[in-house]
């Protein structure tokens, strides 16, 4: 394996990670703006109020992008995977 491969591989792998994990970040950063706004005009200061609502957007989120990321991760790991021949040389 010579290092233009493996930083290409890193690379990659890199972008795929964040990638899957960006739309999760960003809707827990929404959800958590929401709450935290909602919290500062209220004045409710209750800590379940900003867990409960980020954890519930998370879970529909999942269920949602479920079906892309595991295609996204699949397809990832079949390229890496026809990679390998070419990885001993």
């Amino acid at each position: 394996m010579n290092p233009e491969f493996a930083v290409e591989l890193i690379k990659n792998l890199m972008f795929q990670a964040v990638t899957m994990a960006a739309p999760i970040l960003l809707t827990v950063l929404v959800i958590g703006l929401a709450v935290s706004l909602f919290q500062a005009v209220t004045s409710i200061q209750e800590q379940t109020l900003t867990f409960v609502p980020k954890v519930i957007g998370v879970v529909v989120l999942l269920v949602l992008l479920l079906p892309w990321m595991l295609r996204s991760m699949i397809e990832f790991t079949r390229a890496v995977i026809e990679r390998i021949p070419s990885m001993v040389n």
